[in-house]
């Protein structure tokens, strides 16, 4: 499938990121991770039974997540994931 190139360069400058401390690593634009998170959150097991389907994508978006390397399809479930997370109606308590 993917050799792991990609015809775009990457404009990151990792030697600099890999130096980088932890504590110069800016977190401002990180919300804090407070009750109300919690409150809200549920714990998704890695080994949850996945459903199988074959499905048609648009052609720069499957080049796309395949170009990231290995492991494109758990990312394309986890952003599926955070879209259905965004989209669904708040539970009634």
């Amino acid at each position: 499938m993917s050799d792991g190139n990609s015809e775009k360069q990457s404009r990151t400058d990792w030697e600099a990121l890999r130096a980088m401390t932890d504590d110069e690593i800016d977190y401002s634009d990180i919300p804090p991770l407070d009750d109300h998170f919690f409150e809200r959150a549920t714990w998704r097991s890695r080994e949850q039974k996945k459903v199988v389907v074959m499905m048609r994508v648009d052609p720069d978006v499957f080049a796309w997540f395949n170009s990231q390397a290995d492991g494109w399809e758990r990312r394309m479930r986890a952003a599926l994931r955070i879209y259905v997370e965004a989209h669904k109606e708040p539970e009634m308590a």
